[in-house]
Order: C-alpha cells, then sequence, then structure tokens
C-alpha cells in the first residue's frame, strides 16, 4: 500500500533527521545564550530599535508577538514582531535574533530583490504547502497504465512553488544574518567578543531553513519516481 511504501521512508528520513537536528541546535542555542547577559544591557527591542534607527528607519514599529521564536519582519506594515523572550530579554540570544529580523527590515527598505520575489512567492506557496502533497498522491492513485496524467503533474507545480519559495527563502534568511552579525558590533549594541553567541544562535537557526528546502526537495523526488518519471515503478 502507498501509505506504507518503505521506500518513502528511506527518502523522507534524511530530511527528518535534519530537520529534527537543526530544531534542537536552534533551541539548544537560543536557550544557552538566553543566559548570557549582553554587557550593553539592551534588550532585543531595544537591540533592533537601534539598528534600525542608525540604519535611517525610524518609522520601523516595534511590536511584541505572541508565541515562542515566533519573531518576524512584516513588509505589508513595516514592523518587526518579535516574542517576549526576545522581546524583554537583554540577551545575547535576544539581540541576535531581533538583530536579524531588522536586518529584513533594512532589505526591504534598500529593494534587495530576493525578498521582493519571497513576498511575490508567497500565496502561491501557500497554496502548494496545504495541498501540493495531496493533489500529486491523488494523482497517483488516478494515474493509468500510461502514465501519471494532469492531475499529477498539477500537484507536481504546486509543490514545486514551495521549494522555489523555500529556495528563494535561503538568501534572503542568510543575507538578513550576515547584516544582523555585522551590525550588532559595528553599532555598539555588543563587543567583540560577544559576537560568537549572537553568531551560534543564528547559525543554527539558519540550519531550519535548509533542513526545510531539503525535506521538501526529497519528498518532491519521492512523488516523481513513484510515478516512474524518475526510473521507478509505480505500483
Amino acid at each position: 500500500m502507498f501509505f506504507f511504501d518503505p521506500i518513502y521512508l528511506l527518502f523522507i528520513l534524511p530530511g527528518l533527521a535534519l530537520s529534527m537536528w537543526a530544531s534542537y541546535r536552534t533551541k539548544s542555542a537560543f536557550t544557552k545564550y538566553s543566559k548570557i547577559r549582553a554587557s550593553s544591557g539592551m534588550t532585543g527591542a531595544q537591540a533592533a530599535r537601534r539598528m534600525l534607527d542608525i540604519a535611517g528607519l525610524p518609522e520601523v514599529k516595534i511590536l511584541r508577538a505572541n508565541g515562542f521564536l515566533s519573531d518576524h519582519y512584516n513588509p505589508m506594515n513595516r514592523t518587526l514582531n518579535l516574542s517576549a523572550e526576545v522581546y524583554d530579554l537583554p540577551s545575547l540570544a535576544s539581540i541576535g535574533v531581533a538583530c536579524h529580523e531588522a536586518g529584513h527590515a533594512i532589505q526591504h527598505a534598500q529593494h534587495y530583490k530576493p525578498l521582493w520575489l519571497r513576498s511575490v512567492l508567497v500565496p502561491t506557496a501557500n497554496i502548494g504547502s496545504s495541498m501540493g502533497y495531496l493533489v500529486m498522491m491523488a494523482g497517483l492513485f488516478l494515474s493509468g497504465p500510461e502514465g501519471p496524467g494532469f492531475i499529477f503533474m498539477a500537484g507536481v507545480v504546486l509543490f514545486s512553488a514551495v521549494i522555489l519559495f523555500q529556495l528563494v527563502t535561503l538568501p534572503v534568511e542568510f543575507d538578513a544574518t550576515a547584516r544582523a552579525k555585522e551590525r550588532v558590533v559595528a553599532d555598539g549594541i555588543i563587543t567583540s567578543s560577544e559576537r560568537v553567541g549572537v553568531d551560534r544562535v543564528l547559525n543554527a537557526a539558519a540550519l531550519t531553513y535548509i533542513a526545510a528546502a531539503i525535506s521538501s526537495l526529497l519528498t518532491l523526488l519521492y512523488f516523481l519516481m513513484r510515478a516512474g518519471l524518475l526510473g521507478g515503478r509505480r505500483d
């Protein structure tokens, strides 16, 4: 039966293992460096505010958001939304995450093209993430001996939109991280000796985006193999 296909495990387990490891690394690094107070005494919100003001973006608002590590920049209303742990704490972890999000605001102000492309892809990626997998699965069941039909290929297109979004996300996130690493010292938010903590938090977080892209790609390859498009069998 398709739902118990052991070959699926061979495809998905590497991505799942990488995702779990990345998640563990991120939470572990954040927890560790949340306990280390920055010598400046700045909270995440204050650090982001300084970085934005020095960049000439006083109009970007910083808001407190709900949820653990739910931090994000909203280009629609130009707000930084920081979780309570990041907003309120004067730790290296909070400063790293907050300044990473401030990096996205600076990208937006400077018309960083990958950020624009990611925003354009959001609606299609949302549809693909909710329907692509199911449509591909339905397409496999409905395909005849002549091979995969329109439904399956439609699912492939939808799911590919998710992968494209994730691939575009990588340079966006890496660039925001690079900006944060540079500015936290240059803007006097932390000392150069404290940057190792910020680097470890942000590097761990970057792994989650890589893991997500790899997992999605392996899932797509599995379906293509099962459809016989990569030399695999459909039975």
